[in-house]
């Protein structure tokens, strides 16, 4: 069923003939589909996810869709559903795929998944126990106190960014700074080599497109090659760290233990690729969508200038503004209500987590960009037992940016309009063009 509480300013379909009644109650559930078919599938949808949403919050915030796939709009609801242990990661091909999505992506989706069904899978696509176990052994090494040791290191690190800007003058941000400084940070806590942290920008990239519902089968086959390519490297830096162990967290996971249980050959390799890759893709986007933000809000960016104390409220914004991870999804382990739907077990259901962070039910005029807005944490990094692991250190890293080029730099511009990335489960530029006078 769809909610249609919206369907009518009045309600009034609910006193019309049954007739009439449902041929609103689908044209209603038709005009939300179209709308999550252009997220999904268009330019013009990946450009702009916001005003489909708001389409979504006023027709339907809880859909059922044509492929059967429910999907929920609403903060509260998608907190609820995150942190429900009714729900879970299921091996799923279809990912919450639309009907109309390319059909051969779709077929390769499903051949791949049989024949990687048995493989080693990260943490982030497994349920309890397995998920607790490994989260618990990880969590001992990545500790609050290793991220906040890193902090004086991050500052290093992002002055150096801030130097090669004041010299360069106009450059891309993605190039010099939003790339370089996450991949550096994650390199060094993860234990991944200098040399060979600028291999990663394309491999990264092209790997993520298999969390992309609009992915077409090139794509998909890129992203299993790189795929591949990213597990050959940390199957031997693994064995690497083993001959050799260093201050860092894979050397960290070799050696956390609980009760004489400890991470599995497979369980590291995977978890030292998701650590890295999550570490710089998430917190890459974080940066360029959160400086084009201030940009096109001159208002604000001048209050911060002002204020440099809400650099953590403004990092807040910029996650809530334009998040970086725009959706997630769990399956139904047992048939469930949600929000006054009945879910049938295994059905998947998809927290439009860009469209919680625009609910207008949760947050006052949502589409105001306000670094002082205290209205609790957004839903960028999900909720429940999947939450984040890195989100303190991309929050860390997304101040110290911020309030490292408001301090070194008087001006800030763009030259030209920011080029989206054809993208929408990982939203991000793939340049944000920029001009800057040093202060």
């Amino acid at each position: 069923m769809t909610d249609t509480a919206a369907t009518t300013e009045d309600g009034a379909a609910a006193h019309t003939e049954d007739g009439a009644a449902a041929h609103t109650e689908d044209d209603v559930a038709g005009r939300v589909d179209a709308a999550l078919a252009e997220i999904f599938l268009t330019p013009e949808g990946h450009a702009d996810p916001y005003a489909r949403y708001a389409l979504i919050h006023e027709l339907a915030p809880v859909h059922e869709s044509s492929n059967g796939d429910v999907f929920l709009a609403r903060y509260d609801d998608c907190r609820a559903l995150l942190r429900d242990n009714r729900f879970g990661k299921a091996f799923d091909p279809d990912r919450g795929v639309p009907n109309n999505a390319d059909a051969e992506a779709i077929a390769y989706r499903r051949a791949r998944s049989e024949q990687t069904r048995d493989a080693p899978r990260s943490m982030l696509a497994l349920n309890p126990p397995d998920h607790t176990r490994i989260r618990s052994l990880v969590s001992r090494a990545f500790t609050p106190r290793r991220v906040e040791r890193l902090r004086g290191r991050i500052e290093a690190l992002a002055e150096e960014r801030f130097d090669e800007m004041a010299e360069r003058r106009e450059l891309d941000l993605l190039e010099v700074c939003a790339f370089p400084l996450p991949v550096a940070v994650i390199g060094e806590l993860v234990g991944v080599p200098r040399a060979d942290w600028g291999r990663f920008r394309s491999l990264m990239s092209a790997a993520v497109m298999s969390l992309e519902t609009g992915a077409t089968r090139d794509e998909l086959e890129a992203a299993e090659q790189a795929g591949r390519e990213v597990w050959r490297y940390f199957t031997d830096l693994v064995a690497h760290k083993r001959r050799e162990p260093g201050d860092d967290l894979i050397s960290a996971m070799l050696e956390v233990e609980d009760g004489g249980d400890t991470l599995s050959e497979g369980e590291l390799i995977a978890s030292a690729n998701l650590m890295f890759a999550a570490g710089f893709e998430t917190t890459t986007n974080l940066i360029g969508n959160g400086v084009v933000a201030l940009l096109r809000h001159p208002d604000q960016l001048a209050r911060l200038r002002a204020e440099p104390d809400l650099a953590s409220s403004a990092v807040e914004e910029m996650l809530r503004y334009d998040s970086p991870v725009q959706l997630d999804s769990r399956t139904a382990f047992e048939t469930t209500d949600v929000a006054g739907v009945e879910v049938p077990k295994g059905r998947r259901v998809v927290t439009l987590l860009g469209a919680a962070n625009h609910d207008p039910t949760h947050w006052s005029d949502p589409g105001r960009f306000d670094i002082t807005r205290a209205e609790g944490p957004p839903m960028s990094f999900a909720s429940g037992i999947h939450y984040c692991l890195g989100a303190n250190l991309a929050r860390l890293e997304g101040e110290v940016v911020v309030s490292g080029m408001l301090r070194r730099f008087a001006g800030i511009e763009l030259t030209a309009e920011p080029v989206n990335r054809p993208r929408l489960t990982l939203r991000g530029y793939e340049s944000v063009p920029l001009r800057i006078v040093p202060a």
